[in-house]
């Protein structure tokens, strides 16, 4: 399942973008793909995130896997219910299992990724 107005990257986040700032998170695909869920590590708010960079990591039952950040920017703020239940981004990947939120994002970075399409093109491949 993927989501038209979002864009996606070849490690499997995404980023929802308005006006200078995303919302990130993995894709409904990367969630299966681990399993269920058991712990993430969040990025620190305030830290400045590189595109492509290490913003935190995804602890499932079968692996640990790094989130990188789709773009660059700021860390404004965290999804903090992930501490609490990690298993949010199984159940909501594209809803309450967000990572965190970005402020200061370039939109041509945002252009630059994957459109949902080619998403979906992507994954039916199995990569």
């Amino acid at each position: 399942m993927v989501h038209g107005d979002l864009r996606y990257t070849k490690d499997h986040e995404w980023i929802r973008f308005k006006a200078g700032a995303g919302i990130v998170g993995i894709t409904d695909y990367a969630q299966r793909v681990l399993g269920d869920i058991t712990r993430v590590e969040l990025p620190q708010v305030g830290r400045k995130a590189g595109k492509h960079c290490e913003l935190g990591v995804v602890e499932s039952v079968k692996a640990a896997s790094d989130i990188f950040s789709p773009v660059a920017g700021t860390v404004a703020e965290v999804n903090l219910g992930l501490g609490d239940k990690p298993e949010l981004i199984n159940l909501d990947p594209y809803g309450m299992g967000w990572i965190c939120r970005l402020e200061g994002v370039n939109e041509d970075d945002v252009t630059g990724l994957l459109t949902a399409g080619e998403y979906e093109a992507l994954t039916s491949k199995g990569e």
